[in-house]
């Protein structure tokens, strides 16, 4: 079931998203970035100030009272900008990131917004790929990626996010 996220969920939505994209539990999955970057992908007060901001809906998938997907959405202009998408690792490959992508495409039409954009950092051509499957397409804008104490590269190849998007 896809439901709204509260700030009840921030302690196991940390979890989940952290152990996705980061650390030794991450590389259960596809979608790891620890072969890239070390730290944490977020913490409890972004995701918290993220959550309590009214422009955000963070939706969360949760079977059998386990949060097992993530998807967070971002009303931006005439846009909608689409984040932290996870899947837990034991579970991806199963088709649950589609069915949060296709709940994240129901709430733009919803609000009006023609399209759905994302940035995906450049190196991580299979989840590219993945997106590009699921119809979004390279808008050929980059963007540089933040190094901060948070995200810290461990790769020697430069890091830059592309732009994806899908009008909806």
């Amino acid at each position: 079931m896809i439901t709204k996220a509260t700030v009840e969920d921030v302690s196991l939505l940390n979890t989940l998203i952290n152990s996705a994209y980061r650390g030794e539990s991450s590389k259960k999955g596809w979608t790891t970035e620890a072969n890239i970057l070390e730290g944490l992908r977020t913490t409890e007060q972004e995701l918290t100030e993220t959550i309590q901001n009214p422009k955000n809906t963070f939706l969360k998938f949760t079977e059998n009272n386990q949060i097992i997907g993530c998807v967070l959405l971002i009303e931006k202009e005439q846009q909608l900008y689409l984040g932290m998408l996870t899947v837990s690792p034991e579970l991806q490959n199963s088709g649950l990131g589609k069915k949060l992508l296709q709940q994240a495409e129901i709430h733009a039409s919803a609000m009006g917004l023609p399209k759905i954009v994302m940035t995906v950092i450049a190196v991580r051509e299979e989840l590219i790929a993945w997106y590009k499957r699921n119809g979004y397409e390279d808008t050929g804008a980059r963007e540089p990626f933040p190094a901060s104490d948070v995200h810290i590269p461990i790769t020697e190849q430069p890091l830059e996010f592309i732009v994806l998007e899908k009008k909806v």
